[in-house]
């Protein structure tokens, strides 16, 4: 996982390759954090692993209805067999099973491989774009009736019998869009393809951040006025300030249910940072971690994260249910690692192809948030301009 972030005092690492379950932890929902908890504490050790999506049937006590035909587990974590973290300009090596000179040298050694030509992915949507205008229509009307004040409403497109190269894909999306939280994660079969430009949670010494992204705008490579414009018209955007402030909103008041009392503060507030495909409104929440919470009670207390569902995020969650077809499974859920001193770094899984290669089924989710500004055609060019960079890789 690339753990660089938007303040250099907030990162340690370039990039940390965690390989093999020395142990490992496999649950679904249901008292999956107190086993986490429990497991953690006895390793005290590098820990590395997801929480899905579906676990908020255990942490808002909300039922489960649609098919994940992926089927990553709703929680996985393991002690890596071994571990290399990689930055300041060194290569820092740990295992469980083989001397790590020995290891070091195995890496050096490695052939390099040849990309295999392959025959180019296309992903079907599962709705129409009528059927996506349709139904964000219908949650407006929530919104209008006070049901809900925003909804983080996804579609997936997908294909099936798929042979993918997963490890050459990934390099490629990287190559397309360099994001600060990619991550390559494999457990038994099934695949993420991460290129994540967001922070969920990051926890060092008892201070805790977290970095909703709420606002989206394209880039204009051929014209830097022109881009800057596109920059600078997100910045002012009043929807997408709308749509930022609710979210920092319900950041703030999930943290402060586990942060010291008046120690949660908004460090950065529609603070407008670019990638190569997208500029992303990113704003900056801190906290202090009250005396006794660690990092699994950070999460149970804000999970899933307010960017990927709404507010109130219970309400939102039984309208995403109704509304979505397929379910999140580690879409919008948390991939990274926590040291042997409870210091913790999770992304928010987005820009993301998920891969079933028992079934070769290939998926990726895309979204955005609709509030009563919402212009459904919008959302739905939004939509496909998060997927861009996934799409162009899968063409070729």
């Amino acid at each position: 996982m690339d753990n660089n972030g938007y303040d250099g005092s907030h990162h340690s690492y370039e990039c940390l390759i965690a390989a093999g379950a020395w142990r490992q932890l496999k649950l679904p929902s249901g008292k999956a954090f107190d086993l986490l908890n429990a497991f953690s504490r006895q390793q005290r050790d590098w820990l590395f692993g997801h929480f899905g999506y579906e676990l908020r049937t255990e942490t808002e006590q909300l039922e489960r209805k649609l098919p994940d035909p992926i089927g990553f587990p709703d929680l996985h974590f393991f002690v890596p067999e071994h571990l290399l973290l990689v930055g300041n300009d060194q290569v820092l090596i740990s295992s469980h099973s083989t001397d790590p000179r020995q290891l070091f040298q195995q890496v050096l050694s490695m052939p390099a491989t040849a990309r295999e030509p392959r025959v180019p992915a296309q992903l079907m949507p599962r709705l129409t774009k009528m059927e996506y205008l349709e139904r964000v229509n219908a949650i407006k009307a929530h919104i209008h009736r006070g049901d809900c004040y925003e909804v983080n409403f996804c579609q997936e497109f997908y294909a099936g019998d798929v042979k993918l190269d997963a490890a050459a894909v990934f390099q490629e999306l990287c190559e397309v869009s360099p994001n600060p939280f990619a991550v390559y994660y494999k457990t038994d079969d099934r695949y993420l393809l991460c290129a994540s430009p967001e922070r969920y949670l990051r926890i060092q010494d008892g201070v805790i951040w977290s970095q909703p992204i709420k606002g989206t705008a394209p880039r204009d490579s051929q014209d830097p006025v022109h881009d800057q414009q596109l920059a600078r018209s997100l910045q002012e955007s009043v929807k997408e300030r709308s749509e930022n402030v609710m979210v920092v909103d319900l950041v703030r008041n999930d943290l402060s249910r586990i942060c010291k009392e008046g120690t949660v503060t908004v460090e950065e507030l529609f603070g407008v940072y670019s990638y190569p495909q997208v500029h992303q409104m990113i704003s900056t929440v801190k906290g202090e971690l009250s005396e006794g919470q660690n990092w699994v009670d950070a999460v149970r207390a804000t999970f899933p994260m307010g960017s990927m569902t709404g507010a109130p995020k219970k309400k939102v969650m039984e309208i995403i249910e109704h509304y979505e077809t397929t379910g999140r499974g580690i879409f919008s859920g948390a991939v990274g690692y926590v040291d042997p001193r409870g210091n913790a770094d999770f992304n928010v899984v987005i820009r993301s192809l998920m891969y079933n290669s028992l079934n070769g089924y290939l998926s990726y989710q895309v979204g955005s948030g609709i509030t009563w500004y919402a212009d459904p055609e919008k959302e739905y060019e939004e939509c496909l301009l998060k997927a861009a960079a996934i799409k162009k890789v899968l063409a070729h």
